[in-house]
């Protein structure tokens, strides 16, 4: 049975997940073909979008990176700098993929602000794990419940619309995407819902 809680204090005690596998940042439409077919073969893929952060009442900005991971490949895709492909909307629109992430009904909307698709098989941990007794709703303590480790948000409010990403903002963008299919994955393979 897992925790239903675990403190600030704890979860600092635990070490710090990283993204497993590679990491592809995608500025253009060149490898989306190579991203998709790969994603293609997935059936679960991570999911997270970021949004370069503002600081002004009543600006909010659009959004800069959209990430979809599987379990050795992470693709972090530069939609503030590209148009994604037919092949990328395909996968996000797929009935037989399930794309997992934490809060996804903004994210979501994000991406359909800059191409319209219907979303398919989209899941929210936050909706599924009170079925396996977790009362936690944030990723970094979902993380630390079920995978033992800590998700770091240091690079959250960073800027995601800069001319080049930092290594610590690629390695804190595809963590995000990654984790939570980690998380969905051992949820599944581990003790069943109550």
């Amino acid at each position: 049975m897992y925790l239903k809680k675990i403190s600030n204090e704890e979860l600092e005690l635990l070490p710090t997940a990283e993204c497993g596998g590679k990491v592809y940042v995608l500025s253009s439409s060149d490898n989306q073909d190579e991203a998709a077919a790969y994603l293609s073969g997935c059936s679960v893929v991570g999911f997270d979008t970021e949004t370069r952060p503002s600081f002004k009442k009543g600006t909010i900005n659009p959004v800069a990176l959209l990430q979809l991971s599987g379990a050795d490949r992470t693709y972090l895709f530069r939609v503030d700098r590209m148009k994604l492909s037919n092949k990328i909307i395909k996968i996000l629109r797929s009935k037989s993929i399930i794309k997992v992430g934490v809060d996804i009904k903004d994210d979501i909307k994000k991406i359909q602000n800059i191409v319209a698709f219907k979303p398919d098989n989209f899941v929210d941990l936050q909706k599924i794990v009170g079925s396996y007794n977790i009362e936690e709703m944030s990723l970094r303590k979902m993380s630390g419940i079920v995978l033992g480790a800590k998700v770091s948000k240091a690079q959250r409010l960073s800027n995601w619309s800069a001319s080049r990403l930092t290594p610590h903002q690629v390695k804190y963008a595809a963590t995000d995407s990654w984790i939570s299919r980690e998380i969905y994955i051992a949820l599944k393979a581990g003790e069943q819902p109550l």
